[in-house]
């Protein structure tokens, strides 16, 4: 745990009793302040007082002497409209901060020139973000890996000079935390999302700048520039004396990290060297992976890494779990566990990494199903759907690619398994990458993840591949 003191001695209102919220308020008691935790949930608020949290309806409450309202990032700061407690603390000038702008606070204060590595954008984030970390520990640096990947920040080690903290940042996260600092900062990409908390693209892009914008003066921003509102964010930090550094994965650049074929290449006053090759590494398949990678050695770069670290690290990365991960070998065919793809962009990336899939898809639908996968279907060698979305993605799908409607993931498994090992296809793959939500089924994307990773192990014959 990070002991906050920051707050030493002061009021401080926290509201969102979850994981992040909880982890906040037990580092603030720990730091000193004097902490009322509150929750819509009547649960959490009873798992909170149990965990030793003082709470109190924060209604009820003089907000005269409270310093800061501490929210958790899952409750609305702006958009669609404040949740109520924001609007108490603006009415009393109270500042509303998160857990990450808590840790910015504590590493000022006690190791302002620790490694601090921030990571956002759209898509990739928890990728680049394990890949950093896995770099940093495979080269022997002491890291922690937290945020928005699944780690409350304050559960982590305290900051310290010889110590770097990895940490995914989503864009509720960044904006409850104004004095957001990294020394590494990066932005891989942005498109549209999470605009019933943000309202425009616009407003969205804004709060993902804000992390690389803020980097240190001595720090560096990496930018990805394949897209527009990036590659006008790397171009204003520069203009502000900033240290950039841009990452395509679409064209080479005069200076930055780019990927061409399968090199990662660092360019500089002209001339390029070789970073690392992405050949035959099968946790990195893609080009989303591709710009991931490129991401993750231009922040190992910044951190003193050479490129000898960063291909070690590259070859051995296990990948993330659900996200394209491999399960293991039947035969010729390979099973691919994405089930963190939930919708259809998500599961494009996938479907463009391999030939000849057998590929599970369906739960609970999302706004276009999968029309905007019609250029993949030539790779499907057959479709087994789904759950709640079944029927609707069979009508896309009929006379376009083979299909079934198995309804339950066992025996979408099974169906899949033994069709590909039938196939003439030289490397079938059966790919869960369900272009859905898990809701209709599974508790979240990593319980279906989890189970479809059980079901293939089980298999007669399956070689586990390790990780």
């Amino acid at each position: 745990m990070i002991p906050v003191t920051s707050f030493a001695g002061k009021r401080v209102a926290v509201f969102g009793l979850g994981g992040s919220g909880l982890a906040s308020a037990q580092a603030l008691v720990a730091g000193g302040a004097d902490v009322m935790g509150f929750d819509d949930s009547a649960e959490s608020v009873a798992k909170a007082a149990a965990a030793g949290i003082k709470t109190a309806d924060l209604r009820q409450i003089d907000w005269s002497g409270v310093a800061a309202l501490v929210l958790a990032p899952g409750v609305p700061l702006t958009h669609p409209v404040p949740h109520w407690p924001v609007g108490f603390a603006r009415s009393a000038g109270v500042e509303v901060i998160g857990d990450i702008e808590l840790f910015c606070r504590e590493r000022r204060r006690i190791a302002p020139d620790s490694a601090f590595v921030a990571i956002t954008g759209t898509n990739g984030k928890s990728t680049t973000t394990a890949l950093i970390h896995h770099l940093l520990v495979s080269a022997g640096r002491s890291a922690d890996l937290g945020g928005n990947i699944g780690t409350a920040v304050l559960t982590l080690n305290p900051p310290r000079p010889s110590h770097a903290h990895v940490v995914e940042c989503s864009s509720y996260q960044i904006d409850l935390a104004p004095s957001l600092d990294p020394r590494v900062g990066l932005l891989i990409n942005v498109s549209e999302d999470h605009l019933d908390r943000h309202g425009t693209l616009a407003n969205y892009a804004a709060v993902k700048e804000r992390l690389v914008s803020g980097v240190q003066r001595d720090g560096t921003a990496v930018v990805g520039v394949d897209d527009n509102w990036c590659q006008a964010a790397a171009d204003r930090i520069e203009q502000r004396g900033g240290n950039v550094v841009r990452v395509s994965v679409r064209r080479p650049l005069p200076d930055g990290i780019y990927v061409e074929q399968d090199q990662i290449m660092r360019a500089a006053g002209g001339t390029a060297t070789l970073v690392a090759r992405l050949g035959g590494i099968g946790s990195l398949r893609g080009l989303h992976n591709a710009q991931n990678a490129a991401c993750a050695s231009a922040a190992a770069l910044a951190l003193g890494l050479d490129a000898a670290a960063i291909q070690n690290g590259l070859r051995s990365f296990p990948g993330l779990a659900h996200r394209m991960e491999q399960v293991g070998h039947q035969g010729a065919t390979l099973f691919v566990n994405d089930s963190k793809a939930t919708n259809a962009d998500s599961s494009a990336q996938a479907l463009a990494c391999f030939d000849d899939i057998f590929w599970i898809a369906g739960g609970k639908p999302k706004t276009g199903g999968i029309v905007s996968l019609a250029g993949f279907f030539p790779r499907i060698r057959k479709a087994y759907l789904i759950g709640e979305a079944a029927d609707n993605f069979a009508k896309t799908l009929d006379g376009k690619a083979a299909y079934e409607i198995a309804g339950t993931l066992d025996r979408a498994v099974a169906a899949a398994a033994r069709d590909a090992a039938a196939s003439t296809a030289k490397e079938p793959v059966v790919l869960l990458s369900p272009a859905c939500a898990s809701f209709d089924q599974y508790r979240n994307f990593e319980v279906r993840g989890t189970a479809f990773r059980d079901l293939v192990l089980a298999l007669p014959g399956l070689k586990p591949i390790s990780g």
